[in-house]
C-alpha cells in the first residue's frame, strides 16, 4: 500500500481523513497524493442550490481548489510530512492539478492507487459526501477506506473482517492482506442472518493464517435492532480499530430499497471501514 489517493473537500471530518490516511502511510512508507473534489455542476443544479449559479464561476472553483491544497499541506506541515524528495523510508505527500474534479474523475485518477482514503457519509450540510464514496468505490477498481467523523488512535492492529462468504468481501479481503499479515489479531466475524453460498468462517480463517496472519473465528451475538448495529456492537468489543468488509453486496438500488448491513455501516460506523467492490 505504497500509495494513497485523498480527495480533499472543505468539509467537517476532513481532519480526520487526513489522520486515517497518515496512520496507513505510516505503516508502509506510502505517499499521500491530495486532489480537489466538489460535486459536478449538474448536481447543484439538480439539487437546485443557492450557490449553484456561483459554481460556473472560473475563480470560484480556483479557490475551492486552493483552499483544498491549503488544508493538506497545512495538515501535512504540522505532522512533518513533507513532499517526495528520493525512495525514502518515510511517508510523504504530493498535490495533483489545478482544477475542482468531479466524483467520477476522482474514481477514474484513483485507479492508479492502492487506495483511496474518504470520509463517513453524513446527513449533515458538512459532513462528507456519499457520492464521492459510491464514485470511488464503484469507478476506482481500488478498495476505499472510510475515515470515521473522529480520528483513530491506531489502525489495523487488531482487524475484524465482516465475512458474508460473498465476492465482494473475498476481493476486500485480498486488497487487505498486506494489513492484515501485520496485524496483531484477526477476528472473522459472520454477518448474522440467513447463510450465503461460500467458503465458511473457519475456512477462511485457516486460509488467512497460511499467509502468517493471526485469524481466528469470533462471535457475534443476536442483534436487538439490525445485523449491522451486532456486527458493529462485536467489532466494538473485541477493541478493533479496522473493519473490512464487501462493498455493497447488492446494487445500488436494491441497497437503497431494502435498507441493508452496508448502508448501516456506513451510517454508523465509528472506527475505520476498508471496502472494495
Amino acid at each position: 500500500m505504497k500509495s494513497i489517493l485523498i480527495p480533499v473537500e472543505d468539509h467537517a471530518h476532513m481532519e480526520a481523513v487526513m489522520e486515517t490516511a497518515l496512520l496507513l502511510a505510516r505503516a508502509f512508507n506510502s505517499y499521500m497524493e491530495g486532489i480537489a473534489v466538489g460535486p459536478d455542476i449538474a448536481e447543484f443544479v439538480a439539487a437546485d442550490f443557492a450557490l449553484s449559479g456561483i459554481v460556473l464561476d472560473d475563480r470560484t472553483r480556483r479557490d475551492f481548489v486552493d483552499h483544498s491544497r491549503r488544508m493538506l499541506e497545512s495538515f501535512m506541515a504540522r505532522r512533518h510530512v513533507e513532499r517526495p524528495r528520493d525512495e525514502g523510508d518515510r511517508p510523504t505527500f504530493g498535490w495533483t492539478g489545478d482544477a475542482l474534479v468531479s466524483d467520477s474523475g476522482v474514481g477514474e485518477y484513483g485507479r492508479i492507487f492502492d487506495v483511496i482514503t474518504v470520509g463517513r457519509p453524513g446527513q449533515g450540510p458538512r459532513s462528507p459526501r456519499k457520492s464521492t464514496l459510491e464514485a470511488v468505490l464503484f469507478e476506482s477498481g481500488r478498495p476505499v477506506l472510510i475515515a470515521p467523523p473522529e480520528p483513530p488512535q491506531t489502525l489495523g492492529e487488531r482487524i475484524a473482517i465482516a465475512w458474508n462468504g460473498t465476492t465482494d468481501t473475498a476481493r476486500s479481503i485480498a486488497f487487505a492482506m498486506p494489513l492484515l499479515t501485520r496485524a496483531q489479531d484477526v477476528v472473522i466475524l459472520t454477518v448474522p442472518g440467513p447463510a450465503l453460498p461460500g467458503p465458511s468462517d473457519e475456512q477462511l480463517a485457516k486460509s488467512l493464517r497460511r499467509h502468517g496472519a493471526q485469524a481466528r473465528v469470533g462471535i457475534v451475538g443476536e442483534a436487538e435492532n439490525s445485523p449491522a448495529a451486532a456486527l458493529l456492537e462485536a467489532a466494538a468489543a473485541l477493541g478493533a480499530d479496522l473493519l473490512i468488509k464487501g462493498g455493497y453486496t447488492r446494487s445500488r438500488l436494491r441497497q437503497l430499497i431494502f435498507g441493508k448491513v452496508t448502508s448501516e455501516i456506513l451510517a454508523e460506523a465509528n472506527l475505520p471501514v476498508f471496502m472494495a467492490h
